[in-house]
């Protein structure tokens, strides 16, 4: 069974077991994370359950493993001939979760 989820104004496939990142929120190691906003639930073989726009009753819950750092952007803004330059660097800080199970009621 997969579901595709909407978070933070992204949406994902994802199944039970899956590992991937979120937006850093308040959540600890080892907390349990519900993400209600499904918009499609598909079993292995049939036909999905596509929502307007949410599936009502469906959720996924996952287990939030660890907090970690995205890669570092740099930020760099120029002008010719004015002599300006600013240079600001930037690390996105995300939870990284794994899919405990998909329910669709």
């Amino acid at each position: 069974m997969y579901a595709i989820i909407e978070d933070s104004g992204s949406q994902m496939k994802v199944q039970q077991g899956d590992v991937f990142e979120i937006d850093l929120r308040d959540a600890k190691a080892d907390d349990e994370i519900t993400f209600d906003h499904v918009l499609l639930v598909g079993p292995d073989e049939g036909d999905a359950v596509i929502g307007t726009p949410y599936v009502n009753g469906a959720a996924v819950t996952a287990k939030v493993l660890c907090e970690k750092k995205g890669e570092k952007l740099q930020i760099i803004k120029y002008k010719r001939r004015k002599g300006y330059k600013r240079k600001v660097g930037h690390r996105q800080p995300y939870l990284t979760v794994e899919v405990t199970g998909i329910t669709q009621s």
